[in-house]
């Protein structure tokens, strides 16, 4: 027959035991995120002065925490629109809850471009450049 104290240690053990366990499944989780679109704030776009002209994107925007990181950026154009798709991925670690600024610098595809207006949209951040004349170097066989 097992003591009062006894149960009571057995008791003690097995909670100290079970709370080990889960602090070790929970700190040593790696957990897989989904990819998912990083939030941006603003857009900022150059037009370098060369011929044929470059364009830079310049996005600005923020990671929910340090453990997200920029996975991916892509880009498509359809008719006078780029797309800029910035993707963000959680480690699923546990980390501080304050936001992580991040900028970068992202060139678009314009050579061969002819003149006009174009939009370029950035996760939703709308801006847009104009092309004085078509981006194309001139033909030198004359």
């Amino acid at each position: 027959m097992i003591s009062k104290k006894g149960q009571r240690m057995k008791k003690i053990l097995l909670l100290l035991v079970l709370f080990l366990m889960l602090s070790t499944l929970l700190s040593g989780c790696r957990c897989e995120m989904n990819e998912v679109p990083a939030p941006v704030e603003s857009i900022d776009i150059l037009v370098l002065e060369s011929f044929p002209v470059q364009i830079h994107v310049v996005i600005d925007g923020y990671l929910p925490n340090p453990c997200y990181e920029i996975t991916r950026i892509e880009q498509h154009r359809e008719g006078n629109t780029f797309y800029v798709t910035v993707m963000m991925k959680d480690s699923g670690l546990v980390c501080i809850q304050v936001i992580e600024p991040y900028q970068e610098v992202v060139a678009l595809d314009v050579y061969g471009l002819p003149a006009g207006t174009y939009q370029v949209n950035v996760n939703g951040v709308i801006g847009s450049f104009t092309l004085d004349m078509d981006n194309i170097l001139p033909d030198m066989e004359e």
